[in-house]
């Protein structure tokens, strides 16, 4: 009997009488499918915002970082779970590994994101406060807060798990509840996700609901604090961009969608050089990755027209033992497409760019797809196509056969190259292979306006380089113009995008109570404590210490130099000083930063366990001989990363505001040093 997938709405799985079967892309039997009841997004938005955002905000950052993590470990425990089912979607093992452990490896990426940047609260403080007044009682800054809306995730068909953990983790990190919605034609694998999700019981009830199916009215249910992404094609995103509820109510929507993204195989690179079988290699790659199913693979391959026949026999080459079939088969390297609707799209697709394109290979060379039943899978073959004048020829630059399919194009001269690029009217990523730094130091920054990433590929970054079709969870996804125009990943870009920026104004000491992030200026609790010596629950926000005083000399700065090794002639040549802007001899700035330390430590054993980190350190005024110098140690950011030591004691990150002035109270250096600090218990 075949499984009927079910939605996970309001806590509750919900379907029982099939409807739409779903056939598996290798031999068209059915593997599931979807469920006939329809849903009641009013239910399910009523829970995320209550049950869902409350358990979310029960928690701050760091542990929702924490969860993350857990869940991250879980699911690469559970993952051969996962690769059965994925074999269904066409996928090769390799293919399926970008998909399932990419994921996965996404939500590890944001939880040392989350672990490491963000702090133990719910509000993010985007400093430094800006002075507003002349007397220094009114300031303003930037502070991020969760948005207590919906995040609604559309998902496309080439990565059901990917695709939908992407976006979760930046979102579940920011606190935003979340509706996803895969694409119904490999639906049975994202569900097979959030039931493994489910089941680990790390998930925050609420936090994570599963559509299987229509939207319905959902859509136009949201208001202004819920977001909308989606993934899939440029048609599509254009229809929900206008979408009357979203237009209205003003929703934050992005777009992430296919582009016709480039290579560009620049002049300086010959057949003899290691560079021409770097691209070969990453052509055919992305033709063959995923059946080419992949939002950035290459759909133009831009060579230089002395090299076309070079580049077009090495792919020819590769692309004849590319071995297609079912990717059960050890010997198989490239499966099918995701459903038979998706193999009469490509063909119809490649049907139209053959009006202004040759065949290079394709389905005449040999294709003969390997396995029992494969003849109703939805194979489809490698097609290399050749665009003589794609100058000319707009069908190049304006369809994409979202399949094996990628379209050789010729060029005069590097400007020509680039042209051809921007053609594209947007991408996702374009690569550059050269061995020549002033190739890519005139390109890139020309390509670098319609395309969201730009890999630069030589023999040195070829030994790590991830590749031209690998988002990775550091930097951004997405492109201007037909890409979509929008930004997913990113690092901590990601998580911002589901925070609200607000500007606060208000005098230092409120500004500092709103942040919990002290500013100078801010009231200072002054005590017999030394700040040194209190537990990390024990401390508070603006607890300081001003220290007593210490003149500097000439023997300070000659033990220094020796000690050192740096006998600067600012330091020690008393003419060359002289006829220095400062007019003198100085003292190091390292030693006024070692003698300010020597101030304001408490030396004996205690809660302070060590210094690992120093920031925005700035070095404002020379201290000459004869100077003194005392500091100001403030107590500026806490934050709890719930972790413990060998020995089991609980540990905290306390940034210190570190003011050092000179005998006429000027500031002469600035910084933050970051401590570890234990906890009572």
């Amino acid at each position: 009997m075949t499984q009927i997938l079910q939605s996970f709405i309001a806590g509750r799985w919900l379907g029982q009488q099939g409807a739409q079967v779903l056939q598996s892309a290798v031999n068209g039997r059915p593997v599931a499918s979807t469920h006939a009841e329809s849903i009641d997004f009013g239910e399910a938005l009523h829970h995320a915002r209550t049950v869902g955002l409350t358990n979310l905000l029960a928690m701050d950052f760091q542990q929702r970082a924490q969860r993350l993590r857990a869940l991250a470990k879980y699911l690469a425990e559970h993952k051969e779970e996962l690769y059965a089912i994925s074999a269904h979607t066409g996928a090769t093992r390799a293919d399926s590994w970008i998909d399932i452990e990419g994921g996965a490896g996404t939500l590890a990426a944001y939880a040392g994101i989350g672990g490491n940047e963000l702090p133990s609260g719910n509000l993010v403080h985007e400093g430094p406060p800006i002075p507003l007044g002349k007397k220094g009682g009114f300031a303003g800054t930037h502070i991020l807060v969760p948005r207590r809306g919906v995040a609604v995730h559309i998902n496309a068909f080439n990565f059901p798990i990917w695709g939908l953990l992407e976006k979760w983790a930046p979102s579940f990190l920011a606190g935003m509840p979340c509706i996803g919605k895969p694409a119904t034609s490999t639906s049975y694998l994202t569900e097979a996700l959030v039931r493994l999700m489910h089941r680990s019981g790390l998930l925050p009830e609420g936090s994570l609901q599963l559509v299987i199916g229509s939207t319905g009215d959902l859509l136009d249910r949201l208001d202004g604090a819920d977001v909308v992404t989606f993934t899939g094609s440029a048609d599509t995103a254009a229809k929900l961009r206008v979408h009357p509820n979203i237009v209205r109510q003003s929703i934050p929507f992005n777009a992430e969608a296919d582009s016709l993204n480039c290579a560009i195989l620049a002049p300086d690179v010959s057949p003899d050089d290691e560079e021409f079988d770097l691209f070969v290699k990453e052509v055919a790659r992305e033709m063959t990755v995923k059946s080419g199913q992949k939002c950035t693979a290459i759909r133009r391959a831009i060579v230089p027209r002395q090299h076309l026949d070079a580049v077009a026999e090495k792919l020819r080459a590769r692309l004849a033992k590319t071995v297609v079939g079912d990717p059960a088969l050890e010997n198989v390297r490239m499966g099918a497409l995701a459903s038979h609707a998706q193999q009469a799209d490509v063909a119809e697709r490649v049907r139209t760019l053959m009006q202004g394109a040759e065949l290079v290979y394709g389905e005449r060379d040999g294709f003969a797809p390997q396995g029992e039943g494969v003849a109703e899978g939805a194979f489809f073959s490698p097609t290399l196509l050749l665009s003589r004048d794609p100058l000319r020829h707009d069908a190049v630059h304006d369809v994409e056969a979202f399949g094996p399919v990628s379209t050789l194009m010729p060029y005069d001269g590097i400007d020509e190259a680039l042209v051809l690029a921007a053609r594209g009217r947007g991408s996702l990523v374009g690569t550059l292979v050269t061995k020549d730094p002033a190739t890519a130091a005139k390109a890139i920054p020309i390509a670098a306006a319609h395309h969201g990433r730009m890999l630069v590929l030589d023999r040195e970054a070829a030994v790590e380089s991830t590749g031209h079709g690998s988002p990775l969870p550091f930097l951004k996804h997405g492109g201007p113009g037909r890409a979509g125009g929008g930004e997913e990943l990113g690092g901590l870009r990601a998580v911002k995008h589901y925070l609200q920026r607000t500007a606060v104004q208000g005098s230092p000491t409120m500004i500092a109570a709103v942040t919990g992030e002290y500013m100078r200026g801010a009231k200072l609790n002054e005590s017999d404590v030394h700040p040194f010596r209190k537990h990390f629950e024990d401390l508070a926000i603006g607890d300081s210490l001003l220290t007593h005083r210490r003149t500097v000399g000439e023997a300070d700065i000659v033990a220094f130099g020796g000690i050192s090794g740096d006998y600067f002639y600012m330091h020690f040549d008393e003419i060359a000083a002289k006829e220095s802007s400062f007019g003198k001899r100085i003292a190091h700035g390292y030693f006024v930063l070692s003698a300010a330390a020597g101030l304001f430590v408490s030396p004996a054993p205690g809660p302070v366990l060590a210094n690992y980190g120093l920031d925005t350190l700035r070095f404002v005024k020379p201290v000459g001989i004869g100077d003194t110098i005392r500091a100001r140690l403030t107590c500026k950011r806490k934050i709890d990363r719930n972790r413990k030591d060998a020995n089991g004691v609980g540990q905290g990150v306390v940034a210190w505001d570190v003011e050092v002035t000179n005998q006429d109270g000027e500031l002469v250096a600035s910084y933050d040093i970051l401590t570890l600090v234990a906890k009572r218990s």
